[in-house]
C-alpha cells in the first residue's frame, strides 16, 4: 500500500487544528504528521519531521504565513504547500503564490475540497477555490493599485491610525468601542497585508506609503 501524504498543519487557532485534524483523519492516503501554532514553530516543525504537504495559514503572529513560505523556499523546494486563510485580497494571493505556495484554499471550504486540494497539489498541479480564481481573474481586469499592498478596510484604518499615534491595544479598544480581541485580529490582518514584523514596521510602511491620507 502507497505511505500517506505526511501533513504539516499551521494555524494559531486550536479550533482550526482539530477541525482540520479531523477531516484529514477520513482520508486513507493522508496522515497529519505534525502542528505548528505560528510560523516559526513550522520551521522548526520541518527540521524535525519529514513532510510532503503544508496546510499553511497566512495570518500568524510571530511569522506570517507569506514569510514561512519565503522562507521554507529559501531551502526546500520539494514540499507542497497549499495556504489556508479567510482573506480575499488578490494582492495577497498572488503574493504567497510567488513566494511558491502550490495552492489557496479559503477556510470556508469543506472536507470534499480540503481533500481534492490536497491530492491535486500533490499531484504537481497547482489549487485555488473557485472564489479565489474568479477573485483573481477580475482584479486582472482592475487598474493596477497605487499602492503594493491590498486595500485596508475602514476599521483597519482606523486601527492603524491609533497605532500610528501610540496608543496600546487597550486603548484602541476603548476608543473604538471593540474588543481587546478584536483589535489584536486587526493588528494581525494588518502586519499580514503590509508585509511589516512588528509595529514599528506598520508605522513606516503607513507613513512611507501615505496609507491613512485617504487615497486607499
Amino acid at each position: 500500500m502507497k505511505s500517506p501524504i505526511r501533513i504539516l498543519i499551521v494555524d494559531d487557532h486550536q479550533l482550526v487544528l482539530d477541525g482540520l485534524q479531523l477531516m484529514l483523519s477520513d482520508a486513507e492516503d493522508m496522515a497529519c504528521v505534525a502542528v505548528a501554532r505560528h510560523g516559526k514553530n513550522a520551521l522548526v516543525q520541518l527540521q524535525k519531521q519529514a513532510v510532503d504537504l503544508i496546510l499553511l495559514d497566512i495570518n500568524m503572529p510571530e511569522m506570517n504565513g507569506v514569510e514561512v513560505c519565503r522562507e521554507i523556499r529559501k531551502t526546500n523546494s520539494t514540499v507542497r504547500i497549499l495556504a489556508l486563510s479567510m482573506l480575499r485580497e488578490a494582492s495577497l494571493i498572488k503574493e504567497i503564490m510567488q513566494q511558491g505556495a502550490n495552492g489557496y484554499l479559503l477556510k470556508n471550504a469543506g472536507q470534499e475540497e480540503l481533500l481534492l486540494a490536497v491530492r491535486q497539489v500533490m499531484a504537481g498541479r497547482d489549487y485555488l477555490s473557485a472564489d479565489v480564481a474568479q477573485l483573481l481573474s477580475e482584479s486582472k481586469a482592475q487598474p493596477a493599485p497605487t499602492s503594493p499592498f491590498p486595500r485596508l478596510s475602514r476599521r483597519e484604518k482606523q486601527v492603524l491610525q491609533l497605532i500610528v499615534e501610540e496608543f496600546t491595544t487597550g486603548e484602541i479598544a476603548d476608543q473604538l468601542s471593540i474588543g481587546f480581541g478584536t483589535v489584536e485580529t486587526h493588528r494581525r490582518n494588518l502586519l499580514t497585508k503590509l508585509g511589516a514584523r512588528n509595529t514599528a514596521g506598520l508605522v513606516r510602511t503607513a507613513l512611507e506609503y501615505h496609507l491613512l491620507e485617504g487615497k486607499r
